[in-house]
């Protein structure tokens, strides 16, 4: 049987050996950072072979949409159209990837996921995994073939993957997880949203702690350790939040690893903090 986590993440290996198959597969090269949202002149750099840009902000990302934070999720029509033009095919893999600590790739897995589209992956450790196992990069643009998969439109995230609403975050989870950095979770800085803090009852979980110095996911052991010491198991009902809703995807991708099925808040802190009357936690608790 395969893994819990062999269904969220591929190795360098087992990409490099698909591909070396001839089996067709979809790259998606995913570069986002709050720095540098935009990556593409990063990917025409030097990306891995056959690989399409996606841009987070335009195309994994509905800025007209307003009281649902800051990366406010795409419409499903919106997005069936951005996922035929990179080529996202029914029956093929697609593997999503990005080069700052799977922030990009794991907003993109969850979205497509959540969008009944099967067979996503996110490329553990990401570009540099690729780069250090001696693989090329190939420069410049990319234009597939178009792509022919459906996703559901009135009803994108209402099923292949749980959602939180603001009301749920705090109530209807047994363990809520903030993947921000201590600090902002703290409430000592907030360098991006209006109020500094957290959603009182949320655990503090910083996404980066998810990974390995390499930027791989950890192994089971660990990450299923680091899981339990926040309560966050397969016994619980399990939430995770962050700034926007992207770096999120990543503990919930690796949840998801752990066998874990675990809620997204997509609005997170911008969308909550962006209400005066919903109350605020500072400190560690």
């Amino acid at each position: 049987m395969v893994s819990a986590r062999n269904d969220v993440f591929v190795t360098v290996g087992e990409l490099r050996e698909h591909i070396a198959s001839g089996a067709p597969v979809t790259v998606l090269d995913v570069r986002w950072t709050l720095a540098e949202p935009d990556g593409e002149q990063a990917y025409l750099s030097g990306h891995l072979p056959g690989a399409v840009y996606v841009s987070l902000d335009d195309d994994l990302t509905d800025h007209r949409v307003t009281g649902r934070g800051r990366h406010p999720l795409p419409s499903g029509t919106d997005l069936q159209a951005a996922a035929r033009r990179w080529g996202v095919r029914n029956g093929v893999p697609t593997v999503v990837y990005d080069d700052w600590n799977r922030a990009g790739s794991a907003r993109a897995w969850w979205v497509l996921t959540a969008a009944g589209i099967d067979d996503v992956r996110i490329l553990d450790g990401g570009l540099s995994a690729w780069s250090a196992a001696g693989e090329g990069l190939q420069s410049g643009p990319v234009t597939p073939e178009p792509g022919d998969v459906d996703v559901v439109h009135d009803d994108l995230y209402h099923g292949a993957l749980r959602t939180l609403t603001a009301e749920a975050a705090q109530s209807a989870v047994d363990v809520l997880l903030d993947a921000r950095a201590p600090e902002r979770f703290r409430g000592d800085v907030e360098p991006v949203d209006p109020v500094a803090g957290h959603i009182p009852g949320a655990v503090n979980l910083p996404s980066t702690q998810l990974l390995s110095a390499d930027g791989t996911l950890l192994p089971d052991g660990p990450l299923r350790a680091l899981l339990a010491d926040r309560g966050a198991t397969g016994g619980a009902d399990v939430g995770a939040y962050c700034g926007s809703g992207v770096t999120a995807a990543l503990a919930v991708a690796g949840l998801a690893a752990a066998g874990v099925d675990a809620a997204l808040y997509p609005g997170s802190w911008s969308e909550w903090a962006s209400n005066p009357d919903r109350p605020v936690a500072r400190g560690e608790q």
